[in-house]
């Protein structure tokens, strides 16, 4: 069968997972929960609302709906970086309490474009996932980088380590913002379209990762995605079209 075709049956084999009521139901524990989340632009324009879900430890979830559904406001409003209403819980805490270095120790987002400041090489960049853990002065210590030179080995980027990451391939650079996110060592990786400019090779090989994160370390895993040829692998995908308000944002 074709990548399409493993896609829309995986799908359709799935079919109980579109209804999110059944989905919350069935968690009986929770690292994530979030509850009647809404987010407003500028105080009018409504882009999503009635949010609610929880994700059980460990579990590897994609929230699949198209392009301009506000998926990525979503994983913005998780990680404390867009304002909301409602309550966003994250392991036993409500995520208003929690300051932003706690966050950012709890839950690590890999962007679809990451902002790399230019002339960074790639361990230097990846050595930023420490600064959750660093004193006010963010000073690096060998700790830091020891566990920043595990992940990149774990990654098979030690031979980049000193390249510069605006030099990298599309699936090269991915393969970094995974990287400074594990350093970090979250309990929760937010990915937002990690396979959406990328070959069907790096497409593989991206997914890979991350799926053998989730074996090898337990943490889990939230994907967003247009794209359901790479659905094969999640055990759970919920439908963001039911949580759309307003498409144009």
């Amino acid at each position: 069968h074709s990548q399409a075709e493993h896609g829309r049956q995986d799908l359709d084999g799935r079919r109980a997972v579109r209804c999110v009521q059944l989905l919350v139901r069935s968690a009986s524990r929770s690292v994530l929960e979030v509850t009647n989340l809404e987010v407003v632009y500028h105080s009018v324009v409504l882009v999503l609302k009635g949010v609610s879900l929880r994700v059980a430890p460990g579990q590897v979830v994609a929230l699949l709906g198209p392009n301009g559904a506000g998926k990525t406001t979503l994983l913005r409003a998780l990680a404390g970086t867009v304002p909301h209403r409602g309550t966003i819980t994250i392991g036993p805490d409500d995520g208003v309490g929690l300051g932003r270095r706690e966050r950012a120790r709890r839950l690590a987002v890999v962007p679809q474009h990451p902002v790399i400041p230019p002339g960074l090489d790639v361990f230097d960049y990846a050595l930023l996932g420490r600064s959750p853990h660093q004193g006010v002065r963010f000073a690096t210590s060998e700790d830091d980088r020891r566990r920043t030179s595990a992940v990149l080995e774990r990654l098979g980027l030690n031979d980049f380590a000193h390249r510069f990451v605006d030099s990298l391939s599309g699936g090269e650079r991915q393969r970094v913002a995974i990287a400074r996110a594990l350093i970090s060592e979250p309990r929760i990786i937010l990915a937002d379209e990690p396979t959406g400019n990328l070959d069907p090779k790096n497409k593989t090989k991206i997914l890979d990762i991350l799926f053998k994160v989730n074996q090898d370390q337990g943490q889990t895993l939230i994907v967003v995605t247009h794209d359901m040829q790479i659905l094969d692998g999640f055990e759970r995908v919920i439908d963001f079209q039911e949580f759309t308000v307003d498409t144009t944002h």
